[in-house]
């Protein structure tokens, strides 16, 4: 058989092709360089969104204050002046001073809640009160609850209230009828009492209370818990009422450790209400929580606790998804590490009873639990989790919302040492000295059926913070370090001192993806790379390219972006320019034959911003690739 030969058409000359980066997505850490999106950088160092789809230099931090130990805390209590822990120590920060409170506290990271114009500060010693000037311990000043109502001298009456376990004091009533008129024996629900002295008052005949003292008025026999009046106090003045309080105290060894040595927690009530605190995180017993009394953070009822899960398995914190309460567990190998509870009243008493157990990732962060756009978010071995309405019903979370970061993320050593803050919009996650961020006014999902399960948010990835806890006070985010050193953020863009970390030049960059083209089997030759820069009175740039895995210098511009600013002036390097608008330079390169080539655009100066706009390379495409 005969074949006929076919002619192909000659090639075509090579088409200009142009890779153009006008969003800026952040940093994607996780996928090898020329895998990337090309809104997305393998290398961002301290770049942040500016504008969502614009990124710019972060700005740099002062040292505000300089503590003694490490800086473990920052509580704020509404209208009055706030605390700043730092090692065994609370300082009242006032007129930019700070002024020891306290010298007590644990040495470690403390959290805290607002209740009734109080803060209650949790450092894993001591359960802490603040009231704006002085700070004391809650079981100083617990409640007494009254654990019997209507008492008969012989025993009996109604339950009223649990043993409050942070102090041993507690109160009966009884009700002395017609028939115990003549009674002089009263008998406590509890024998073994303190040495402390036992407090007993008796009803008059005009309906007020007489005070009895003890040894005089009445005996107490401590190791049955009976008491003994000299001349019996008689029949109740008001029918149907208690004519009889007694007040005793009874110690039971490791109750108020149960609480003082908790150090995690949150706010959470019945239906949702956040008038109760829930407290986790003693190391002696590490799946057991407790609740507070209502609007009461100095009560703990000896009944008012659960146990969560299996003893291996510790409470690492909390989320609060559609008015129920999320303990998430560090268990391993995605077994049921959320506990999911609901607030309740059962007979008019406050109850919380689970409601679903889902599998998924343990949380390893005990300060890594945040709220980014409504999402509750935490710290997994696995990256950065979130939990949803459409989870907490289900079997299962399976959430992750920080892929884009996780390949230096998941790098890291201590995770369970990083601390969380939100701040505009982000979430930000220190650790070893760097910042991982989440943008929430940059999600993006690859399935919109399922915009839950597939939702991303924006990265962000920065370097030389040494923040050991962040917060954020008056608008501006702080972080302390372990040295003690208390530091503020800069927030004026507009200031070129803002660009600097106390002193010190700030490095930014932005690595595109390495381009390979349409065809990577065809070789390239790249002619032109433009960057298009956010005017400031002091800026500039430097722009490297990676061939064969080596970066070499392209070229440098540092004064094309530049304007002159009366506000700003830096004679080394001044501009006679009025023009702000952002600026577009470029010029010629040769880089030829290559399969891909990546690129660098940076600025490293000290007090220079850097706001990148847009990115244009261009490139054709040529015969085939050869090594």
């Amino acid at each position: 058989m005969a074949y006929k030969p076919i002619s192909m058409p000659s090639s075509s000359a090579p088409s200009l092709s142009v890779v153009r980066i006008e969003d800026f997505l952040g940093v994607d850490l996780t996928n090898q360089a020329n895998n990337v999106d090309a809104r997305r950088s393998p290398d961002a160092q301290n770049m942040i969104r500016d504008v969502p789809g614009k990124v710019r230099k972060r700005m740099g931090y002062r040292t505000v204050y300089t503590l003694e130990g490490k800086i473990n805390g920052f509580h704020k209590l509404n209208g009055k002046a706030p605390l700043i822990h730092a090692g065994t120590k609370l300082y009242r920060v006032e007129a930019g001073e700070c002024t020891e409170v306290y010298g007590e506290a644990n040495d470690g990271r403390s959290a805290s809640w607002e209740f009734d114009s109080k803060l209650v500060i949790a450092d894993g010693k001591a359960l802490l009160l603040y009231d704006g000037e002085a700070v004391s311990r809650a079981d100083a000043n617990g409640k007494v609850p009254i654990l019997t109502i209507s008492r008969q001298p012989n025993g009996g009456g109604q339950a009223y209230e649990g043993l409050n376990l942070i102090q041993p004091n507690f109160e009966e009533d009884f009700l002395v009828d017609a028939d115990h008129k003549d009674a002089k024996e009263f008998q406590l629900s509890f024998g073994g009492l303190d040495e402390s002295p036992v407090m007993v008052q008796v009803m008059n005949s005009e309906g007020g209370w007489d005070d009895k003292e003890e040894n005089t008025d009445f005996t107490v026999d401590r190791e049955t818990g009976t008491v003994t009046f000299t001349n019996e106090p008689g029949e109740t003045p008001v029918s149907g009422t208690d004519n009889i309080k007694i007040t005793a105290s009874r110690t039971v060894e490791g109750y108020a450790d149960r609480i003082n040595q908790c150090c995690v927690g949150i706010q959470f009530g019945v239906n949702g209400a956040s008038d109760r605190l829930f407290l986790a995180g003693n190391p002696a017993l590490i799946n057991y929580d407790w609740y507070s009394g209502q609007n009461d953070p100095t009560y703990w009822s000896d009944t008012g606790y659960s146990v969560l899960g299996q003893s291996d398995a510790a409470i690492v914190g909390y989320s609060v998804v559609n008015a129920r309460l999320a303990a998430h567990k560090n268990g391993q190998d995605a077994q049921r590490n959320c506990i999911v509870r609901e607030g309740n009243l059962v007979d008019n008493q406050p109850a919380f009873p689970i409601v679903n157990i889902l599998q998924g990732e343990g949380a390893v962060g005990r300060y890594t639990f945040g709220y980014l756009q409504t999402e509750p978010l935490f710290l997994t071995s696995l990256g950065i989790y979130a939990i949803t309405a459409q989870d907490i019903t289900g079997e299962k979370y399976s959430q992750l919302r920080s892929f884009y970061l996780n390949g230096k993320l998941l790098e890291e050593e201590g995770l369970e040492d990083a601390y969380s803050c939100v701040y505009r919009d982000m979430y930000w996650l220190a650790v070893n000295g760097k910042v991982y961020i989440l943008d929430g006014l940059q999600a993006s999902q690859t399935d919109r059926s399922t915009p839950y399960a597939t939702r991303q948010y924006a990265g962000f990835y920065l370097t030389d913070i040494p923040a050991r806890v962040l917060w954020v006070e008056g608008g501006t985010l702080w972080f302390g370090d372990a040295a003690g050193k208390v530091y503020k953020f800069c927030t004026d863009p507009s200031d070129l001192l803002s660009y600097s970390d106390d002193g010190r030049p700030i490095y930014a960059c932005w690595r595109t993806l390495d381009v390979a083209g349409k065809n990577v089997y065809r070789a390239k030759n790249f002619s032109r790379l433009y960057v298009e820069l956010a005017a400031a009175a002091a800026t500039g740039v430097k722009v490297f390219a990676r061939v064969s895995g080596v970066w070499e210098e392209l070229w440098e511009d540092t004064s094309s972006a530049r304007y002159f600013d009366f506000a700003n002036i830096d004679f080394g390097k001044l501009s006679f320019s009025c023009d702000n608008n952002p600026k577009t330079m470029g010029e010629k390169i040769s880089i030829k034959k290559v399969d891909k080539a990546g690129f660098r655009v940076e600025n490293g100066e000290l007090n220079e911003p850097f706001g990148l706009n847009n990115i244009s390379i261009e490139y054709v495409e040529t015969g085939y690739y050869r090594r």
